[in-house]
């Protein structure tokens, strides 16, 4: 397959397409624009450990869908999804360079940072590269060391700010509200009982990080309204619950949402899941929720 128009091309799996990750597309896109090209990423999945080490552990901040509309949303064109294989990763460099980059993708000025590595082992970097674009003939930008960093510890803090509970501080460097999406299930109906029906929420890809386990303050968009509401991560120890599921209560709303897929953002954390001595202590303690939750949907909305 070739892909004739020329390119400018950075690569990288952008995981959380965070602020360190949107600085570098907005830089992207302005080299773009100064040279006349169309701004692609080229980005790999399954992530490399899912496939060489059979990593089942790893969490990621983005499904690869997300992680495309979020990329394309700061400029970029066209993203590239590149099925990461053991073929893929047993390819030379010089194989990569020209039969991917060159040939495939029609690349004509590649932007990456000083530490990416590529080809078999991981084995050649940015002065590889540079050598194989006087042979190829197309140009290489550096991102700088700082912005590299940047990526780095973005990534990190908020992987750990999320299993933290910590979800102003993961928002804050993701640069919006952190998010998941799932099909709304059948649930045990135990909300019902106690006044506090929720929709139960399951989330397809496996890989998707999914917040410590707690009570939040979330919102979504249903049938083109804004819905706010609280959510549940946990086993429900109250009621002898030994598997985790989600959970949400929305306010004000009462359709039914079975099957439907519902995107839901993380606004605050309000507090780690407790085990209540029965039912109805556990609905003293969601009514105090529910009115710290309204009373900060309030101070936002002001």
């Amino acid at each position: 397959m070739s892909l004739t128009s020329a390119k400018s091309l950075t690569i990288g799996t952008f995981d959380g397409v965070h602020i360190g990750h949107q600085k570098i597309l907005k830089h992207i896109v302005r080299l773009s624009k100064d040279h006349n090209l169309k701004p692609v990423v080229l980005t790999l999945f399954p992530h490399p450990r899912m496939v060489l080490q059979k990593d089942k552990t790893i969490r990621l901040l983005n499904t690869i869908e997300e992680r495309e509309t979020l990329i394309k949303s700061f400029g970029i064109e066209e993203v590239i999804i590149k099925p990461f294989t053991k073929d893929f990763a047993s390819m030379s460099a010089k194989d990569y360079v020209k039969n991917i980059l060159v040939d495939e993708l029609n690349a004509k000025q590649i932007v990456i940072g000083y530490d990416h590595k590529f080809g078999k082992n991981r084995s050649a970097d940015i002065n590889d590269l540079k050598r194989f674009s006087e042979i190829y003939n197309f140009s290489v930008k550096e991102i700088s060391a700082e912005d590299i960093e940047d990526v780095t510890i973005s990534s990190t803090k908020i992987r750990k700010a999320l299993s933290n509970g910590q979800v102003a501080l993961a928002n804050s460097y993701l640069g919006y509200n952190y998010f998941m999406s799932g099909k709304v299930v059948k649930g045990k109906g135990l909300g019902k009982t106690i006044n506090f029906p929720t929709a139960n929420i399951s989330v397809e890809e496996q890989y998707k990080l999914i917040p410590n386990n707690g009570v939040y303050i979330v919102k979504s968009l249903i049938e083109e309204k804004t819905v706010y509401g609280m959510m549940n991560i946990g086993t429900n120890p109250t009621v002898g619950g030994i598997t985790n599921s989600i959970e949400v209560h929305f306010f004000d709303f009462n359709n039914n949402l079975y099957d439907n897929i519902v995107k839901i953002e993380f606004l605050k954390y309000i507090r780690k899941e407790d085990k209540f001595k029965n039912l109805e202590a556990l609905k003293t303690q969601l009514t105090k929720d529910k009115k710290f939750a309204l009373d900060y949907i309030d101070s936002i909305n002001e």
